[in-house]
């Protein structure tokens, strides 16, 4: 059970939560945007599993901006991703133990 809480409730809580909150961010004008919600509810879950960050040297302030925005976006996508892996798997240790 404490499995169950670990891997598959929290995560989805706190992706709930993340939903909750950007909720204004990705629903423009009552329509979702389902990549830009990818980001926002991904980025969290991604930004620990990033094994490179591209760091702006020798830049002016745009390709700074660009260069961590494109950060934010690869974060993002790595972290939807590792969402539902991570749920997939803590469903799976989940029915293992239980069986």
């Amino acid at each position: 059970m404490k499995t169950f809480f670990k891997e598959v409730l929290f995560p989805l809580l706190l992706a709930l939560c993340l939903a909750a909150f950007f909720k204004p961010i990705y629903m423009a004008d009552g329509v979702c945007d389902y990549f830009l919600m990818w980001l926002c509810i991904g980025f969290p879950f991604g930004l620990r599993r990033m094994c490179l960050w591209l760091v702006p040297f020798g830049y002016g302030i745009s390709g700074t901006v660009g260069i961590f925005a494109l950060n934010i976006i690869i974060g993002g996508l790595i972290g939807g991703l590792a969402l539902i892996a991570g749920l997939l798997s803590g469903v799976i240790h989940t029915i293992r133990e239980i069986i």
